[in-house]
């Protein structure tokens, strides 16, 4: 019984802890992009606000982030950016509070995280617009500011299968085995990091640059920058297939209407 006490404790101040850490940082959230690999969805309509069962893309990131701790949020828009802020105006009927920066071009993630530059206050969870996340992004924090990491990036197993024979063979030309169609598991970004403010003082203003660019950046300069693998759910809508499935999904969620 007193075990039983004990454990239910802890996870009590577990949970506590995490919701106090998450509250600690903001969240920037990157709803800037094109959605060219969505038209003609996207032609009038920012891809982060193509719906997913009974609300938008966009909604259910803010959803996450406030369940996590977080409701000090940053959106940054650039194309049919009004559409997002009509929407969710200062994000009081959210629970949140948003604020907006918008870009008149585009520039690539890194490039819309500059924008944010202004707003940042310090530690910041950085989110793309087009994906939904479903972890405790509260242990990630924790483990970011316990390794004085620079950038933390959140990383997903993703099963890859390779839709042909794989032939192994050895430095003489001899087969050493076929393996038919065999998957790889990798580890892929999923667009969801932690990073300290001055990340973005290697960002170049009104640059399209991508995040890719700023983490080799970070690492040439002899950067922390940590992989966090995440075990929760991750789903990409960022292609026709990808946000069909994905629609199919929530909609099952949704059940008969």
């Amino acid at each position: 019984m007193y075990s039983g006490e004990l454990r239910t404790t802890h996870v009590n101040f577990s949970l506590k802890y995490g919701t106090f850490i998450s509250n600690l940082v903001q969240s920037v959230i990157l709803a800037g992009g094109l959605g060219t690999r969505l038209l003609p969805y996207t032609m009038f309509m920012p891809k982060p606000m193509l719906p997913l069962g009974e609300k938008p893309i966009l909604e259910h990131i803010i959803e996450w982030n406030i369940r996590n701790g977080i409701r000090d949020i940053i959106l940054c828009t650039s194309y049919l950016g009004r559409v997002i802020k009509d929407y969710f105006d200062d994000g009081s009927e959210t629970g949140a509070s948003i604020k907006y920066t918008m870009s008149r071009k585009p520039l690539s993630t890194a490039g819309q995280l500059k924008t944010a530059q202004e707003l940042v206050h310090g530690r910041f969870v950085c989110e793309y617009g087009d994906s939904i996340y479903d972890f405790d992004i509260s242990d990630m924090i924790e483990i970011h500011k316990r390794r004085g990491a620079f950038i933390t990036m959140g990383l997903h197993e993703y099963d890859s299968l390779i839709p042909y024979g794989v032939i192994d063979s050895d430095g003489d030309g001899n087969v050493l085995a076929w393996r038919e169609k065999p998957s790889t598991k990798v580890n892929i970004n999923m667009g969801c990091y932690v990073m300290e403010p001055d990340v973005l003082n290697y960002i170049p203003p009104d640059t399209p640059w991508g995040m890719d660019a700023l983490i080799d950046a970070a690492l040439k300069n002899k950067e922390t920058v940590l992989a966090y693998p995440t075990k929760g759910k991750f789903i990409d809508v960022g292609t026709y297939s990808l946000y069909k499935e994905a629609s199919e999904e929530f909609r099952k969620r949704l059940g008969d209407i």
